[in-house]
């Protein structure tokens, strides 16, 4: 056992399994690959500060400290994780690459799995609220305070899990012929657990969605009409985004687990369907946060402050504090989850 963990330091491991893995050892930094890195830790750095302003906002308000706000925050922390991790992903990659050793190689892709497997989970995690709170008609108390934490809990634990499998032992280090082509180091069989892990989350989230629509639909049809399309273009927001940011890359990682080696030259071109999937951590706090007033009002109250300070809004012409618009005493979101009838609780001005 400790040979085998000693291999996690051996420097010449990396390369034996690219060279393997990889028709050329392309290590040279080209003009191209370097537009494509400065265009991903920009992107990632995006990612990092709108994630960050709906951290900021949740925390520091109070009235946003009820469940689905908190959910949004795991969601928000997790995506932001899954920014920074990215970027250390693509400052490590290229030539890099081939300098790490096996530990090294192991804690920079196994930090991409763990956040973005954290962002999966999450979403699987506010789809089981939503779920909660409108077809079930259940409201978070003190006493669902410990079920809630244990859910956020369990998306961590089970992400940090996951991602640390191969560092633990389940990779291919000493068996050359059962390594991945895209993740050279990763065993095969832990990249068809990934996908398969993911797809069922994909399924549960789908399910869980068109049984909220379900309800609405059916029971409220006389009083929701226009709440029932605005339901209905959330949910299809949220799946199509992340069926298509994701479905790339769980298809070139099937594609993987099915090819021989060196046999499907797109494999080698995977880190752009990566970075596509990365697209789902800036995309969420759009989806998720844009659709309540009230949080898009506290996520851009900075701005707001700066444009005063700065006298932007002076300057054309409107009153000095027309923007920057106090909260309401209570959300639109807050008072219908503590509805004690109706899941019907879409208004103008709050839609999630």
């Amino acid at each position: 056992m400790g040979s085998y963990y000693s291999e996690y330091l051996n420097p010449n491991k990396v390369v034996d399994h690219y060279n393997y893995t990889k028709e050329t050892l392309d290590t040279q930094e080209t003009p191209s690959r370097q537009v494509a890195s400065a265009f991903i830790i920009v992107l990632c750095c995006a990612i990092v500060v709108e994630n960050l302003l709906v951290l900021i906002a949740v925390a520091r308000n109070s009235k946003f400290h009820s469940a689905m706000y908190l959910f949004l925050g795991n969601l928000a922390a997790s995506d932001l994780l899954a920014g920074v991790a990215f970027v250390a992903n693509t400052l490590l990659s290229g030539p890099v690459t081939l300098w790490l050793t096996p530990v090294q190689w192991f804690a920079r892709e196994g930090s991409a799995f763990i956040t973005l497997s954290a962002s999966v989970f999450s979403l699987l995690a506010i789809a089981i609220e939503r779920h909660v709170a409108i077809a079930k008609v259940k409201v978070y108390g003190s006493d669902k305070s410990c079920r809630m934490l244990l859910l956020i809990g369990a998306s961590w634990l089970i992400s940090l899990i996951l991602g640390g499998l191969p560092i633990l032992g389940w990779n291919c280090l000493g068996h050359l012929e059962a390594c991945s082509t895209v993740l050279p180091l990763y065993a095969k069989p832990y990249v068809l657990c990934v996908v398969t892990i993911f797809s069922v989350i994909l399924l549960a989230i789908v399910a869980l969605y068109i049984r909220i629509y379900c309800v609405v639909r059916s029971s409220h049809a006389d009083v929701a009409g226009p709440q029932t399309l605005a339901l209905l273009k959330t949910v299809t927001i949220v799946l199509g985004v992340f069926i298509v940011c994701w479905l790339p890359a769980f298809s070139i990682l099937l594609l993987d687990y099915a090819c021989p080696v060196r046999a499907c030259p797109v494999l080698y071109k995977a880190h752009y369907f990566f970075a596509f999937a990365t697209l789902n951590s800036l995309l969420n706090p759009v989806i998720y946060t844009w659709r309540s007033r009230d949080l898009r009002r506290e996520v851009l109250r900075p701005f707001q402050c700066w444009r005063r300070a700065t006298g932007v809004t002076g300057r054309r012409g409107g009153t000095p504090g027309h923007r920057l618009l106090p909260l309401r005493s209570s959300s639109s979101l807050e008072r219908a989850m503590h509805a004690p009838t109706s899941p019907t609780f879409f208004e103008s001005n709050t839609v999630v």
